[in-house]
């Protein structure tokens, strides 16, 4: 029995899609099951989420593997993105160790450490430094920025765009990525579950990937490409970072979890996340990530 976390996400939504092809016993855990759509029928369901430790603690009965993706890049109701991130990872670590849990695979982010200038990054770190301390066999997976068509970033351009004469971006816009298509993403996780890569194997069964796609891409070079593919197009308008800051954290104050974008989102496109060895972990995985344009179709 595998258990999954962040079934409802860009990436587990397509991970969960290839488990269940492969005819893989799976056990989501979620909030509200119709998140999972058609896919629900197909799996076990677990209601909890990761401000809930009794939930996981109860999902991971019989659970031979771990894939934990769900992440907070904002502040919930339920907790803070430190809380969410950090110390919730942190838990189910523990928990996962006391269950027998014999692989734990986790969705860390390049460029995660724990004096980074976002809080999200450094609760990432925390998270990672408790999973590559842990006794289970573990995959870390550190990828760049994940996109698909349709997630919440490309959307939320888009309606801007409808409202807008212009496109908004913060600061200078010159952070540098190297997006990856989540779709690309889900077959890497696929095949490390599948098969432990020799050229990867530390000697003791426990791995990192930086995940990332073939092109390095800024802020603003990220924006015109998906509202190109939008047909969309903006004039590019840089807003001086205090002002973001200020504004979204106004929205944020008066919306509370409603807001459609929050500051502690907005910072991540200021921070480069860039690999050294580029797309060389994934197609060590056996898998060549799409130009972003490509997926795009621009």
């Amino acid at each position: 029995m595998l258990l999954l976390t962040g079934a409802t996400g860009c990436v587990g939504r397509a991970l969960l899609r290839r488990l269940t092809a492969s005819a893989e016993p799976v056990r989501c855990l979620v909030r509200d099951p119709r998140g999972l759509g058609s896919e629900r029928v197909r799996v076990q369901i677990a209601l909890g989420d990761l401000a809930d430790p009794p939930s996981f603690r109860n999902a991971m009965r019989g659970v031979k593997t771990v894939v934990h993706l769900a992440a907070a890049i904002r502040d919930q109701p339920a907790g803070s993105i430190e809380e969410l991130n950090g110390i919730a990872t942190w838990r189910m670590v523990r928990a996962a160790e006391r269950a027998g849990v014999e692989h734990f695979v986790f969705m860390s982010s390049l460029g995660a450490q724990r004096h980074d200038r976002t809080r999200f990054l450094r609760a990432k770190a925390l998270a990672e430094g408790a999973v590559l301390a842990s006794d289970v066999r573990h995959t870390v997976f550190a990828p760049s920025m994940i996109y698909a068509p349709g997630d919440m970033f490309m959307t939320l351009l888009e309606r801007m765009a409808l409202l807008l004469p212009v496109m908004p971006v913060s600061g200078h816009g010159q952070a540098l990525y190297q997006p990856i298509w989540a779709e690309d993403v889900a077959d890497c996780v696929m095949a490390a579950l599948s098969a432990k890569p020799a050229a990867f194997d530390s000697g003791n069964g426990n791995e990192r990937f930086e995940l990332a796609g073939p092109q390095t891409l800024s802020h603003e070079q990220i924006v015109a490409l998906v509202l190109r593919s939008a047909g969309r197009a903006r004039r590019i308008v840089h807003v001086p970072t205090p002002l973001v800051s200020g504004v979204l954290r106004v929205l944020e104050a008066l919306m509370k979890s409603r807001a459609p974008a929050t500051w502690d989102e907005a910072e991540l496109l200021e921070v480069s996340m860039t690999s050294l060895v580029g797309t060389a972990d994934a197609e060590g995985l056996g898998v060549t990530p799409r130009a972003m344009g490509d997926v795009l179709g621009v």
